[in-house]
């Protein structure tokens, strides 16, 4: 088996790399990334019983079905992720994010590889009390322009896959927890863990602390991908992924568990959501997917993590 991951030295690439050749012996593994990040670390001790090849080069400009040909299927994570900053450089993300896709998308038609387009829960926005994937498009309203770019990847993706060009799946994944070589800190639960341990308090809007919001643990996000492609069933449709739905204060009281004195600092600042909902896995549920992730577990792997570096451990 040949898997191509694009954006393959973050946070989730540098875990799926790791874990593949485990799920799949004898498969190669071709890592595509462009440095952007600067997550070098990610190609370091890379599993011995694993297949590699490194390709650093822009999405935008490689040419995809050379690279992807005899490829079995295409883990399209790169994209510029952060939300919140996707305000102050609209035209960029959306730039970025949907041509990518749509490259990704005709590459794989091509050559006839399967896809899977990472997506988010944050397409859903402000919603009712709970949501899955029969929500309609006039439903949906996301509250960034990361979120909305996603959604506009998604209506392209659906569109080629119901016209029979594409097999693919579609996974809105909740936001991530969990330790990897690429990991990022500047999602909730990472962030919280960063912020405990460095001795800093963790900064909580107001109005966020009792709403309820999807996270997905990332050893459930790998286990899904394993799913469909030991199944085969990429049939064009969306999927939610989410582990849990916790409240803010939940995420705290967890990190609490490994750091009891830890201190929180609530603020004035206006978020992209007020509302709290939750994010159902109704169609992995009817598959028969079942998710064995732990939130607390997930933190305590983070926190140890980083108590390996944490200030009090120097002298200065």
């Amino acid at each position: 088996m040949k898997i191509v991951i694009t954006g393959a030295l973050g946070h989730i690439g540098s875990k799926v790399a790791r874990l593949l050749p485990t799920l799949f012996p004898q498969s190669k593994i071709i890592l595509v990334d462009d440095f952007t990040t600067n997550r070098y670390p990610s190609l370091f001790n890379l599993p011995k019983q694993g297949t590699y090849t490194f390709i650093e080069g822009d999405i935008l400009k490689m040419d995809l079905k050379s690279l992807f040909s005899e490829a079995n299927a295409v883990i399209h994570l790169a994209a510029i992720t952060d939300a919140t900053q996707s305000f102050e450089n609209q035209e960029q993300v959306e730039y970025v994010n949907f041509t990518t896709s749509l490259r990704v998308a005709e590459a794989c038609t091509a050559v006839g590889a399967k896809i899977f387009l990472i997506s988010s829960t944050s397409v859903y926005g402000t919603q009712k009390s709970q949501v899955d994937e029969n929500c309609t498009l006039d439903e949906l309203k996301p509250q960034s322009p990361y979120a909305t770019t996603k959604l506009k990847e998604e209506d392209m993706m659906l569109d080629k896959c119901h016209k029979g060009d594409l097999q693919g799946v579609i996974l809105r994944l909740g936001t991530i927890f969990g330790t990897s070589p690429g990991m990022r800190f500047h999602t909730a639960i990472n962030k919280f863990c960063w912020q405990a341990v460095m001795g800093t308090p963790l900064t909580v809007w107001k109005t966020a602390y009792d709403q309820k919001r999807p996270y997905l643990d990332l050893i459930d996000a790998i286990r899904v991908m394993e799913f469909f492609l030991k199944s085969d069933k990429f049939d064009g449709r969306v999927y939610n992924v989410v582990t849990l739905n916790a409240t803010v204060r939940e995420v705290i009281d967890s990190i609490k568990t490994f750091i009891p004195d830890l201190k929180v600092d609530f603020v004035d600042s206006r978020i992209m959501n007020q509302l709290s909902y939750e994010v159902l896995n109704t169609r992995l549920d009817e598959q028969g997917f079942i998710f064995k992730g732990d939130l607390e577990q997930g933190i305590k792997d983070t926190i140890s993590l980083l108590q390996q570096a944490t200030p009090r451990n120097y002298t200065i």
